[in-house]
């Protein structure tokens, strides 16, 4: 578990050190930086998502996710969730709250580095793909906490409840779980991570938690046709 407890001390460091500079920033740099988040996360989806190699598979773990979600309305549960946070803490008004937390956790959570890194600490394979991606997840918290706040530092908690889950299960089924899964699990990351880009550049609201079920219904979905 040391990679996710590094990967977590990295997120909260680099939200610190975000929220430092945040006061300092015009709010002219404050769009500017919304926007190059946004052109990054499309461009990091779409390299994820190219990646699959069962596009039928994909579509319909996509559709019935969402469906599936929505009618769980996860996305629901999780904004009243985060207003709880934001009382708690006495930033009712922090509009960007959930949106940074929400941004944060997808974007360190939903890619290939996360879930391979994972799996490699679980099979006793060491931690160093977790370490590298703590680096990477450090700097990213900067930029995010300077446009989003500090929601982002709160990315942490779900971050290390579900890198501990994949540890885990990596722990218990990792030997037995084929790597074409892997791969189709971090190419529907990409769309999920793609259509956050498009929330982040106001192009179009796509509600992306209630799609998250699509992931475990393309595992399932895999374990049976790949």
């Amino acid at each position: 578990m040391i990679g996710t407890i590094v990967n977590v001390g990295a997120v909260i460091i680099g939200s610190a050190i975000g929220l430092a500079f945040r006061s300092r920033i015009p709010k002219r740099l404050f769009e500017i930086v919304f926007q190059a988040i946004g052109l990054f996360t499309i461009c990091l989806g779409l390299v994820m998502a190219f990646k699959a190699n069962n596009m039928l598979i994909m579509v319909f773990s996509l559709v019935t996710g969402s469906l599936l979600g929505e009618w769980i309305n996860i996305e629901k549960a999780t904004e009243k969730l985060s207003d709880k946070v934001k009382y708690k803490l006495g930033k009712a008004d922090d509009a960007s709250f959930s949106t940074g937390m929400i941004t944060a956790f997808l974007l360190f959570c939903m890619g290939s580095m996360s879930i391979l890194g994972c799996f490699d600490e679980g099979m006793g394979k060491g931690s160093s793909l977790l370490f590298t991606k703590s680096i990477m997840d450090g700097f990213s918290a900067i930029a995010l906490t300077a446009a989003f706040g500090i929601g982002v530092m709160f990315s942490s908690i779900p971050l290390f409840i579900y890198q501990t889950a994949l540890t885990l299960l990596a722990i218990l089924l990792g030997s037995i779980i084929p790597e074409a899964i892997i791969t189709e699990l971090s190419a529907i990351g990409g769309i999920l991570i793609l259509g956050l880009g498009f929330t982040i550049l106001d192009i179009k609201k796509i509600r992306m938690l209630n799609m998250l079920p699509a992931l475990l219904i393309e595992v399932l979905l895999c374990s049976f046709f790949l």
